[in-house]
């Protein structure tokens, strides 16, 4: 082994995964109740032998706003809560195409086309599925960007589609564990999630699958997420941590996410020993639920990716203070797809002022998850 904690269970199951073995959830759930800085070095070691030493940043843009017929309780865009957000219509693919522009501009190696709705059905959208195929079709041909997408429930046959357009990644997370689901959303089922991710990598997508932390569930709960997604298979494990948004069940219950900024860190630092070669990605809610000086942590705890820019509903912060946290932690920005030039993003940062890059592609509508 490369480094040993003295902690006999985290250095057994770091070696186990350096040996190429997989863990199972009997480790997770005995690694999640260990000391906070002896599983984040275990898991910093192991991300140093797994990755190449670079945060991986991807940027999205909200496609369609608000007025989604599903119930997650914790989404300001559903339309069974008042949360006074805009709304819109399916952006125009050129709007969407400026979006990527100004995320790929700002360091982003991944352009994520969201749509906050159960699906964009080919069938029963057509206008919708015809503007997010051209969209896809724009960024694809006039970006450097890698192409992904969060656009619901997928058929076999509108999976099979996307991935002749180009589609690299498809992104569709589980939220929590399949105990905890029906907790939080009760208009579709935790196995509908799981078909559709089925559906998208058979039919060739890489997956961007993960969570939200800090919604009430147990630190078991957590693990049995990760199990969930290690039998699926995912590439990019993206780490929400709760933003409570007024008007929804769960901003209504809680002012702040229920999880410490410790047990975030060692969340981070399982999903890598149990995920050692996905990217692990640090996303919505990171700015508010932990300090300016605390968020390179999850990247000494074996995070390697990050969403960078505004989120769905909420601002985000300067990309250019995305890449200082990188660089605290030890890391550099990835730019194997996208060799962004670092001071001409910040120079017009500093001329433009605070708004972040991806954004949503309207002037009015931030973004959220």
């Amino acid at each position: 082994m490369v480094y040993e904690t003295g902690n006999r269970t985290i250095d057994d199951a770091a070696e186990r995964v350096l040996a190429g073995e997989q863990l199972g959830r009997r480790d997770g759930l005995a690694l999640i109740a260990q000391p906070v800085d002896e599983l984040a070095a275990a898991a910093d070691m192991v991300r140093r032998e797994f990755s190449d030493g670079t945060v991986d940043a991807c940027s999205i843009v909200n496609a369609k706003a608000g007025n989604c017929a599903e119930d997650c309780g914790f989404c300001a865009q559903s339309a069974h809560f008042d949360t006074g957000i805009d709304t819109y219509g399916f952006l125009e693919p050129e709007e969407i195409l400026d979006a990527a522009k100004r995320a790929e501009a700002d360091g982003a190696q991944r352009f994520g086309i969201v749509v906050a709705e159960k699906g964009v059905s080919k069938e029963q959208r057509p206008d919708e599925w015809e503007k997010a195929l051209r969209a896809i079709r724009l960024v694809r041909d006039e970006t450097d960007v890698e192409v992904d997408a969060s656009l619901g429930i997928l058929t076999e046959e509108e999976a099979e589609i996307l991935v002749e357009e180009g589609l690299n990644h498809y992104n569709h997370n589980i939220e929590t564990s399949r105990r905890y689901f029906s907790e939080i959303v009760e208009t579709h089922s935790f196995e509908d999630r799981l078909h559709t991710l089925r559906v998208a990598k058979e039919a060739g997508m890489d997956l961007c699958a993960g969570v939200i932390l800090g919604m009430g569930e147990s630190p078991t709960d957590r693990v049995d997420a990760a199990i969930e997604l290690q039998d699926i298979g995912v590439s990019s494990f993206p780490v929400n941590i709760l933003n409570p948004v007024a008007g929804t069940p769960l901003g209504e219950e809680h002012d702040t996410a229920l999880i410490s900024t410790e047990e975030v860190i060692k969340t981070i630092a399982v999903y890598r020993l149990l995920h050692p070669s996905a990217r692990v990605r640090l996303t919505g809610g990171r700015e508010v639920n932990l300090r300016g000086d605390e968020q390179h942590l999850p990247f000494e705890a074996g995070a390697d990716g990050m969403l960078t820019g505004d989120y769905l509903t909420t601002e985000g912060q300067d990309p250019a203070d995305d890449i200082e946290i990188v660089r605290k932690a030890g890391l550099e920005p990835n730019k194997s797809v996208n060799d962004f030039d670092e001071e001409a993003m910040r120079a017009r940062h500093r001329d433009e002022g605070p708004a972040t890059a991806a954004g949503s592609a309207t002037s009015n509508a931030g973004l959220d998850d």
